[in-house]
């Protein structure tokens, strides 16, 4: 099924039509206020490193690079990428993800962040503007680690459906004394991150890679499962071990908030959920496994608020099993699966579901994900959305690869360069998984220009031939 593009959407009044016709509730403005709410300051507060003030309500999102060099340092890509971020005028930048250990890292060339690494993350620093709050994010793929660009996963635990998507048997379930070993790289790439004169450091909970697995390891046996005080004890043991290490650096959590039972690509090329037996109940997942429930979630941030995290950026699901709630599209990426809903519902669903826990957590500064599809209209709702407390900050994904320099164009009251504009092409997700470079193919007229854009087009060739 096609639905109504957001792009044919001519006037904020046309996106409240179509949302009343899908039955959701979201704010849309009018008109957006060069000095209205996204142009205010936000004060965070970490238990240990103490104040910062984001400028304003602008975040770019963290979002996995497969552009450094095959030992995880950054190219001359990787640097372009965050010098456009550093000019892009949003208040806060929040690193991308960087791999603990080589084994983990998701692609060949993911960075890494060890003290080969460190001074060339202090560089990538650099290159961002002196007032915008920066972070990096520090993760571990777990079960869709591929360092060397075939499946090689570590489990938490053992899963009916997707151990077979990756290959993975009862070998590769991660022990509780692997585990501990990595706590420690993850301590001591954060001191390494507060060496390089970043802000804070991300511990990654999210998108179905190893920490964000783990919330959900209620079989696993041992300290690291079970109740939700076992599935946190890593993510409780990275935080002590920072405090203690690297007591003046700000911590932050990037939490998929809820997920969904794995999804896959019907008869039809439509996305439907696997039923095959009894799923494991995912974190934040009904028990239907196709609804939310925020439980536990609201516990976790209870949890980090108590640990003095003071900043939190929200998303949902994963990329690999449930992208069309992660990252609604209209266009999935060419070895997807058509989406099964308008993909608004699922911007409602992450928008909807960030501001339950934004208003229930009042000490944590809260950073909402999910805008990019609303393309020329992202503005005017994320403006009614930090009016309303929904969110503390707008964070920008796809959109910030196409278009980093919107958070300037929309607080100078310029109106958006619509070429720009992020359509959800879904290319900067394509090309990766085809083995290229990451970047906007279709909108960047530097990568239009590239080699690689032949590559692409071959690629999503063999994938639609694939899908036949």
């Amino acid at each position: 099924m096609r639905y109504p593009q957001v792009k044919n959407l001519d006037a904020p009044a046309a996106l409240r039509e179509r949302l009343a016709e899908l039955g959701l509730d979201l704010p849309v403005a009018d008109r957006v206020a060069a000095d209205g709410p996204l142009a205010q300051p936000v004060t965070i507060t970490d238990g240990s490193a103490g104040t910062s003030t984001v400028p304003n309500r602008f975040a770019v999102l963290p979002m996995e690079g497969w552009d450094g060099t095959t030992d995880g340092r950054p190219t001359d890509l990787v640097r372009r990428r965050w010098q456009r971020f550093g000019q892009s005028g949003a208040g806060l930048v929040w690193g991308e993800a960087t791999a603990v250990v080589p084994d983990g890292r998701a692609n060949p060339n993911q960075l890494v962040l060890d003290e080969r690494s460190a001074e060339d993350l202090a560089e990538l620093r650099s290159l961002l503007d002196p007032g915008q709050v920066t972070g990096l994010q520090l993760t571990h793929s777990g079960r869709w680690s591929r360092p060397g660009g075939a499946p090689r996963p570590r489990t938490a635990f053992t899963h009916p459906v997707l151990d077979g998507r990756v290959g993975a048997g009862a070998t590769q379930v991660l022990s509780d004394g692997e585990l501990e070993a990595l706590q420690a790289r993850f301590i001591a790439a954060a001191v390494l991150v507060a060496q390089a004169g970043f802000d804070f450091v991300d511990v990654k909970c999210c998108h179905g890679y190893l920490l964000h697995e783990l919330l959900a390891g209620r079989d696993r046996p041992g300290p690291f499962g079970g109740d939700l005080d076992g599935r946190t004890r890593f993510l409780r043991g990275v935080l002590a071990g920072i405090r203690s290490e690297a007591p003046g650096l700000a911590i932050a959590v990037r939490v998929s908030a809820f997920d969904f039972v794995p999804f896959r690509q019907g008869e039809d090329g439509v996305g439907e959920p696997e039923r095959d037996g009894a799923l494991p109940r995912p974190f934040g997942a009904d028990g239907t496994g196709l609804g939310i429930d925020l439980t536990e979630t609201h516990a976790l941030l209870d949890l980090l608020a108590a640990e003095g995290v003071g900043l939190v950026c929200t998303t949902a699901g994963s990329p690999y099993y449930t992208p069309h709630i992660q990252r609604p599209a209209y266009f999935p990426p060419s070895d997807g699966y058509d989406p099964p809903e308008d993909p608004l519902v699922g911007v409602v669903r992450q928008i909807t579901a960030t501001a339950e826990l934004t208003r229930a957590h009042p000490d944590l500064v809260v950073v909402g994900s999910g805008y990019s599809y609303l393309q020329d209209w992202l503005p005017h709702v994320g403006q009614e959305v930090v009016r309303a407390g929904g969110a503390h900050l707008v964070g920008l994904g796809r959109m910030a690869l196409s278009y980093p320099s919107l958070p300037a164009d929309v607080l100078a009251g310029r109106p958006l360069e619509r070429r720009l504009v992020c359509r959800t092409f879904s290319d900067c997700t394509t090309a990766p998984r085809a083995g290229l470079v990451s970047g906007c193919y279709p909108l960047d007229p530097y990568y239009k220009d590239r080699p690689e854009r032949v590559e692409l087009v071959q690629a999503k060739r063999r994938f639609r031939e694939a899908r036949r």
